[in-house]
């Protein structure tokens, strides 16, 4: 190889800055979900690497290349467990994607690592596609692709923010095609796929509760799911999510039942007689790596993929991994389960043998001094009322073999999750059928586009009880020891201890009393909801639906030409702009004068043949006429300086020449007499 190819093959300074700039800026979207070893690894390559260049240290041997790598394995498979799922697959990618750079030593190595970078730029969606992560991306991809820009340019050995420009308007010429992409390159499903995110990524209500689970979920301020009514929106103290029923009370935790714990009559269709006003109204729900959906009481969706359960809730076949937006009709006012099975009476009344003995006796004198069960359910909920109960968020954990004697008798401090509880043992106590459900309570109604938001501290639990002529019929003891709850909100019912999202000093929801910080989260809020519905949400049905709407009958020969057509209605005005900004370049002032040389001689009969160079017009010129040649021989040899010294033209010396050189054009001699 010749010394001029070893140098072009070599990586540029500006090239190789750009290069660790965007290894950082590719790995800030994951460093919430990554180990801390992980930036440092980082940090040292980027180190390592700047020494390799300045001649300090040399390149790592290959036996400590295979070392790096087999510690970077153990560390993953010791931070997570294992080297399967997303998220260990990705810190691994990103972990190799930092060791690349120590082999970073000629124009190819960098084509891998840098082309490694757009790839890595998409592994952030598989978490997120929120709107921020997409702006960011762009700029990520920006700083790649100045990156491969700068790699092409072997003589820049300083750093220059300059560069950014092309790679700019490259992405700027691109982003019309890929807005046809789009909407029109059809939606294939995944050629593979990868594992799943791990249990620990699960968000949500849990499918099992004891006393402390919902209270630890209160203190994020995430979004749960975003509700879209056609009409009025009900009042706050109807809005109850119902997600899951516990009906079974194993080990002091509640859960759900277990299909196979079903009987056959259990799972045969039944009918229910709709009474009361229809509420209709869309769920965008954020993906949870759960099965269960939310929805007011007696739901039904006609929308494929959604399942209702024999207790009276939607349910989704699949673990929902990804947004699901689904369409729902509600009836909260519909009689449900008016008659009740054996076997379900059976379950709803389960306790365990023994357990909580002051407990189920305060539930048999209550009960025995009640006309019926309505009576002993409002008794329950006035004596939480009467008595010193405390709504907090911060109970103490009850850690006797008795834990609802204690928390009855004892502490009397609990949130939502410790009075479901007592509740519901307390009925079954008393032989009245009764079960938690959890879910989400309430939501805050955004005034800009009319949506209500559930966030993750909404998460509530209640119970329902049996009674007859009523079926099953909601009662949330919450309510009795804190109406602001139900009312106004978690905020409002806590606000006194100050615990509301204790953990999230930073969050905006901290900040609703202070007004603009307030608005600029709704309206941010209203954006997310149009990015998450329209562009997120642009799945293959929609884009069916919108290929009708256009152009009706949608068949494979049209929806060939309409790509081509759409493709070339884009990529022609991009190219005419190209090719005219070439057409239209404004000519060096230096070349403009030689131009007007060569015109000048034109008219004495002395043209300039094509292809023919300035030094071989003046020897022409000088065979014809010396005096002339004289003139033309001084004007070439300052053209020549001005135009092949481009550096000059930026200081005064070389605006000096210019203007030397417009002199001598105007000083052209007369022809010599024949």
């Amino acid at each position: 190889m010749s010394p001029r190819s070893a140098a072009v093959s070599l990586i540029p300074r500006n090239a190789l800055v750009w290069i660790i700039l965007s290894q950082f800026a590719l790995l800030l979207p994951h460093l919430g979900r990554l180990p801390v070893w992980v930036v440092l690894v980082y940090l040292v390559t980027a180190v390592w690497r700047l020494l390799v260049y300045q001649g300090r240290v040399s390149y790592p041997g290959r036996c400590s290349r295979i070392a790096l790598i087999g510690a970077g394995f153990a560390a993953i498979f010791l931070s997570y467990g294992n080297l399967l799922g997303l998220e260990p697959t990705v810190a691994l990618l990103l972990t190799a994607f930092a060791l690349k750079l120590l082999e970073l030593v000629k124009r190819k190595d960098a084509y891998v690592l840098i082309f490694l970078g757009y790839f890595i730029c998409v592994t952030a969606f598989l978490f997120t596609q929120d709107l921020l992560l997409v702006l960011y991306s762009l700029f990520t991809v920006l700083l790649v692709t100045t990156a491969l820009v700068a790699l092409h340019r072997p003589g820049e050995h300083r750093f220059r923010l300059s560069t950014l420009r092309l790679p700019a308007l490259m992405l700027a010429q691109a982003f019309p095609l890929m807005l046809v992409l789009f909407f029109l390159f059809p939606r294939i499903g995944p050629l593979w796929t990868v594992p799943v995110k791990s249990h620990a990524a699960r968000t949500g209500v849990s499918d099992f509760m004891k006393p402390g689970d919902i209270s630890s979920l209160s203190q994020s301020d995430e979004v749960a799911f975003r509700v879209q009514f056609e009409g009025e929106i009900p009042p706050r103290s109807e809005l109850y999510w119902r997600g899951l029923v516990f009906s079974v009370l194993d080990g002091g935790a509640w859960r759900s039942l277990r299909y196979r714990e079903l009987p056959g009559e259990e799972l045969r269709p039944r009918t229910v007689e709709l009474t009361g006003p229809e509420l209709s109204y869309s769920v965008l729900m954020l993906p949870t790596q759960q099965n269960w959906l939310y929805s007011l009481r007696y739901a039904r969706s006609q929308q494929p993929g959604v399942m209702e359960t024999p207790d009276f809730r939607l349910y989704s076949p699949v673990e929902v991994e990804d947004q699901l937006r689904y369409t729902v009709s509600s009836w909260p006012q519909t009689l449900l389960e008016p008659e009740l099975s054996s076997w379900r009476r059976r379950t709803e009344l389960a306790l365990p043998e023994s357990g909580n003995p002051r407990t189920r006796e305060l539930a048999r004198a209550l009960y025995a001094s009640s006309a019926n069960d309505a009576a002993f359910v409002d008794a329950v909920l006035a004596h939480f009322n009467r008595e010193n109960f405390v709504y907090t968020l911060q109970p103490p954990l009850l850690t006797g073999a008795q834990p609802m004697d204690q928390f009855l008798f004892d502490t009397r401090r609990g949130f939502c999750e410790h009075y479901a509880h007592a509740f519901t043992v307390m009925m079954r106590a008393a032989g009245v059928p009764a079960r938690v459900v959890a879910g989400y309570q309430g939501g805050e109604i955004n005034p800009v586009n009319g949506t209500v938001i559930v966030h993750q501290f909404d998460a509530h639990a209640w119970a329902e009880v049996w009674l007859e002529g009523r079926g099953w019929v909601r009662v949330d003891p919450t309510g009795a020891v804190s109406p602001d709850r139900i009312e106004l909100g978690l905020e409002q019912a806590v606000a006194g201890e100050g615990s509301f999202l204790a953990n999230s000093p930073l969050s905006p929801l901290r900040y609703r009393g202070v007004n603009w910080v307030n608005m600029l989260r709704l309206r941010y809020d209203a954006v997310t909801y149009r990015w998450q519905s329209w562009v997120v949400g642009f799945d293959s049905a929609e884009q069916y639906r919108l290929l009708q709407e256009l152009f009706g009958s949608v068949r494979a020969r049209t929806f060939v030409i309409i790509v081509l057509a759409s493709g070339a209605l884009v990529l022609v005005p991009v190219a005419w702009l190209l090719l005219g900004r070439h057409r239209r370049r404004p000519l060096d002032p230096a070349q403009q004068l030689y131009l007007a040389f060569c015109a000048r001689l034109a008219r004495r009969g002395l043209e300039r043949e094509p292809g023919e160079g300035p030094r071989a017009f003046c020897r022409r010129i000088a065979a014809v006429d010396p005096a002339l040649g004289r003139w033309a021989r001084e004007f070439t040899e300052g053209f020549e300086q001005l135009a092949y010294a481009g550096s000059m033209r930026d200081h005064g010396a070389g605006q000096q020449q210019l203007r030397n050189l417009r002199r001598q054009l105007q000083r052209m001699p007369t022809p010599e007499k024949r």
